[in-house]
């Protein structure tokens, strides 16, 4: 009889799978990275930042509905690739109307109002239609539009800004969890291998920015750097590196007295060469479970900092500020504009703490 062995990544694998929670976070994560990635495929409004407003259809109930009519812009080109991916620059004019007829070479409609009082009649010339017949303009240009999750106070599709939101939460997520491992292990790593005084300074660094309140410091380095997208990504990413630091210092202060280390330095390797050939690849296990609960925090970093208006400005769109322009319609019986929001955040900063906590237990060796 054979007896096969299995490698660590396999059992490791295997234990991950036979876990619930893991499984479920897992393909949540996969779930939303996938709406975020292929969004304009799937979202109604296919304007860059899903920005089509139209104030006359503001704060709509979920489900509803509205004849839609849409002149072309004569500047825009056929569809580009890019665009399949970050929207329409150059969008066309949609106008939210109660009716239409044809009036020689003119179409005259009724825009959309709930006020009686209010609603008035417009015409636009055919020739802004580009040659389009008048059965062609009924066909393409007059669609019933339907508003899955409604509309926002400005009129746009919330759904789409929901969808487009989740980009904002990844992308802060990477980056700072990328910037956080790249600082954290080069410190932790100098501080726990040569110790002494570059043990004191680094540790010294590590204390004072630990006594400084997270989000202060974030809102700090926010301020210095300038408001924008890329700014708060490395402000986020700038305020998580100690915790990696002292990890990595310590696993490698444990690591080191090893005899493979002593076995290394004996054949003449450099100090460069056992750190990351030999000793860093021992110590990833608890950075793997600090990068999931640090990918977490910089969500709801970045969400907290573009509620205070610091984070993603307009009209980019992120689960921050949608909170942050309708919490005011949670006591005017429209909570659902902030709660869903909020609901995707939990959804999203839940899954990736299951994550964490499942690889945690997957590698313990001593599970």
């Amino acid at each position: 009889m054979t007896h096969t062995s299995k490698s660590l990544t396999t059992l490791a694998l295997q234990k991950f799978f036979q876990s619930f929670w893991g499984v479920i976070s897992l393909v949540v994560i996969l779930i939303l990275s996938l709406l975020s990635i292929f969004a304009f495929f799937i979202i109604p409004d296919k304007t860059e930042n899903a920005n089509q407003m139209n104030v006359s259809i503001n704060s709509k109930a979920p489900g509803f509905k509205v004849l839609m009519l849409t002149i072309p812009n004569p500047d825009k080109k056929s569809k580009t690739f890019s665009e399949y991916f970050i929207g329409e620059k150059l969008a066309h004019t949609q106008i939210p109307i109660l009716s239409y007829s044809f009036k020689d070479d003119k179409l005259v409609y009724t825009e959309y109002s709930d006020d009686v009082n209010l609603v008035m009649q417009k015409e636009v010339n055919l020739s802004a239609f580009m040659g389009l017949s008048q059965a062609d303009i009924i066909k393409n240009n007059i669609k019933q539009q339907y508003f899955i999750l409604g509309t926002d106070k400005y009129g746009r599709d919330l759904f789409s800004r929901l969808v487009l939101g989740s980009r904002i939460s990844l992308a802060i997520g990477f980056v700072a969890v990328f910037i956080s491992l790249l600082v954290g292990i080069f410190f932790g790593a100098l501080a726990g291998y040569f110790g002494g005084k570059i043990d004191a300074v680094i540790m010294w660094m590590v204390n004072i920015i630990w006594s400084i309140p997270t989000l202060l410091l974030v809102i700090a380095i926010t301020l210095a750097l300038g408001k924008g997208f890329w700014q708060i990504f490395i402000a986020v990413g700038l305020t998580m590196w100690v915790e990696v630091a002292r990890v990595i210092r310590g696993q490698i202060m444990s690591e080191k007295q090893a005899q493979y280390v002593t076995a290394a330095r004996a054949l003449g390797f450099s100090d460069f060469r056992i750190i990351t050939k030999h000793i860093l690849p021992n110590c990833m296990a608890p950075v793997i479970v600090i990068s999931a609960a640090n990918f977490a925090s910089a969500i709801l970093m970045e969400s907290g900092l573009s509620f205070l208006g610091l984070g993603a400005q307009p009209p980019i769109s992120s689960w921050g500020g949608m909170i942050k322009d309708h919490y005011s319609y949670i006591i005017l019986g429209k909570a659902y504009m902030a709660m869903l929001p909020g609901l995707a955040m939990c959804i999203f900063v839940l899954a990736f703490m299951l994550i964490g906590n499942t690889l945690r237990d997957v590698l313990d060796v001593k599970n």
